[in-house]
């Protein structure tokens, strides 16, 4: 019993590690609509019939809009938009050190974290 829980662990590892793999392969629109063709049959297999609508929207507006180039320049803008925010959050962080307020601190340095973060998602997706 052991056994075939563990081989089909092993299996399972298995697909999503080749899965996660061909994937990452494509790039751009081709990799954006892969992504979303396998939103869509995790969607189905559960049941989940709006995520399942939304998909389907979004899939056709892949189809029908995506272009390399175009996908290619809403992502630059994108990581140029976050490096903006992080500089403001800095600033603002800036500020509040200047002011002494411990509170002020903290809550702007998590912010500045979630900027952060921020930017290096859009950086992520630049390289898709």
């Amino acid at each position: 019993m052991k056994q075939s829980l563990m081989k089909a662990s092993f299996c399972i590892f298995a697909l999503s590690l080749f899965s996660t793999q061909a994937s990452a392969a494509l790039t751009g629109c081709a990799g954006k609509k892969q992504e979303i063709e396998q939103q869509l049959k995790y969607a189905q297999q559960h049941g989940n019939t709006h995520r399942v609508a939304g998909l389907e929207k979004a899939l056709r507006e892949v189809n029908e809009n995506c272009t390399d180039s175009g996908l290619l320049k809403e992502r630059q803008e994108k990581v140029a938009e976050k490096k903006q925010e992080v500089m403001e959050r800095e600033q603002e962080l800036r500020e509040a050190k200047a002011d002494g307020r411990p509170d002020k601190i903290e809550k702007r340095m998590k912010k500045l974290d979630e900027a952060r973060d921020e930017l290096k998602e859009a950086e992520a997706a630049l390289s898709r």
